[in-house]
């Protein structure tokens, strides 16, 4: 029987003979931009060791049913987990091979199902395999999360779901992550090459950050791209050092059940740390390297009006407090690596400024969605790499973080 409240949910389900697959939906996985892709995308290495049959690269588009409950919605049904593999067969008619080399699960019904809803974009949707003869999956469980707190059970548990990245979960095991991205391996780091230090006390944020910066300064590229560059690299890093300060510890064993919590807590917290302020700190040095100055065309994380604490006020925090100043020529900045839920928190972030723009790394918003923030007077600034994965109507208003700079530098002028 499904169950339909998460924390039972989890309890229910945590237990060896599962396997667990967390991923943020991306507009090409739900409907948001007419991609018609069908389903969501899931790595091909992970469902071929689910489900064996469907690796066959002999057959065109292998494919397999099986029965999967979506409990957060009460929906049950018969899905088609599917090899998309016409890049190894040529069409009998053009004589050509296909350009398709990737996994989905398909057969959800359309919007009616919470997986394909434009609306689920950017949610954390959670894939549970239940496991039967020979480790084969036998069944799917899924949980489609409609609000921050039912995010934030799930991260509690697994640790932080970003944009692009696939967190993996056999209960009993350790937690591993794949990204959508091409692996960066100049910023995964030996031992060797990690600060002393670091091995001793875990390095800050800003300290992993700066590190980012020195293996890819990437001045030559666009600033959209630089910065989607840096956040694949800075994880490469984080995960580097992750496990050469912490796998030692955890190889050693635990005397007690409180030790092991308390190393999986500090791992988390970690975790969510890093996340918390990774698009921030880029965005800083991002503005630096592109001759804007801190404090005299930016300020980061300035104090204002009613203690609030916006990531950037420009030109400065003096302009914004300068009742003199052109209240037209503020211009106010968050970073949050998502959206779908926060960019509320955005909307009181300065008086003085009624039109406020969001920095994010989230891959797709509902139209709906999208109307409801421009009409609550916020602006999204989206790497330019991210737009397709928007819908068609929502592309044209979608600012790239070049554009953005651009214009800061034209509001600066006499």
């Amino acid at each position: 029987m499904a169950v339909t409240d998460l924390s039972s949910w989890i309890d229910e389900f945590a237990r060896e003979g599962t396997v667990w697959c967390a991923k943020r939906l991306s507009g090409n996985d739900t409907l948001a931009n007419g991609s018609h892709q069908a389903g969501p995308y899931i790595p091909k290495d992970f469902l071929f060791e689910l489900f064996p049959s469907i690796s066959n690269q002999a057959i065109k588009n292998p494919d397999q049913i099986f029965p999967l409950y979506v409990d957060s919605h009460s929906d049950h049904r018969e899905v088609r987990v599917i090899w998309y593999n016409n890049r190894f067969h040529k069409d009998p008619v053009t004589n050509k091979t296909g350009t398709r080399n990737e996994t989905r699960i398909t057969n959800f019904g359309g919007q009616e199902s919470a997986l394909l809803n434009a609306d689920s974009s950017g949610s954390i949707a959670v894939f549970l395999f239940v496991l039967g003869e020979g480790g084969q999956a036998a069944e799917c469980h899924v949980w489609v999360c409609d609000n921050k707190i039912e995010e934030d059970q799930i991260e509690e548990r697994i640790g932080v779901v970003e944009p692009k990245l696939f967190v993996m979960w056999r209960p009993g095991t350790e937690i591993s992550y794949v990204t959508a991205s091409i692996r960066l391996s100049v910023c995964t780091l030996s031992p060797d090459k990690i600060p002393p230090a670091w091995l001793t006390k875990f390095p800050t944020g800003e300290e992993i950050v700066a590190k980012t910066r020195e293996l890819r300064s990437d001045d030559t590229l666009s600033v959209d791209e630089r910065l989607l560059r840096r956040r694949d690299c800075e994880f490469e890093i984080f995960k580097s050092v992750e496990e050469a300060v912490y796998i030692s510890r955890i190889k050693g064993g635990f005397t007690t059940v409180d030790g092991f919590i308390s190393l999986a807590q500090t791992i988390l917290q970690s975790r969510k740390s890093r996340s918390g302020t990774s698009l921030e700190l880029h965005a800083r040095d991002i503005f630096t390297e592109e001759t804007l100055v801190q404090d005299k065309h930016f300020s980061h994380r300035p104090v204002i009006e009613g203690g609030k604490r916006p990531d950037f006020i420009f030109p400065s925090t003096a302009a914004y407090n300068d009742a003199a100043f052109p209240k037209e020529k503020l211009r106010i900045l968050a970073a949050k690596t998502t959206c779908k839920d926060r960019w509320r928190q955005v909307i009181n972030e300065g008086d003085r400024v009624e039109v406020k723009h969001l920095l994010t790394l989230q891959q797709g918003v509902s139209v709906n969605q999208f109307a409801e923030m421009n009409a609550a007077g916020i602006r999204l600034v989206v790497p330019e790499r991210l737009h397709g994965m928007y819908p068609d109507t929502v592309k044209p208003h979608l600012i790239t973080l070049e554009s953005f700079i651009a214009d800061v530098r034209l509001m600066a002028l006499p």
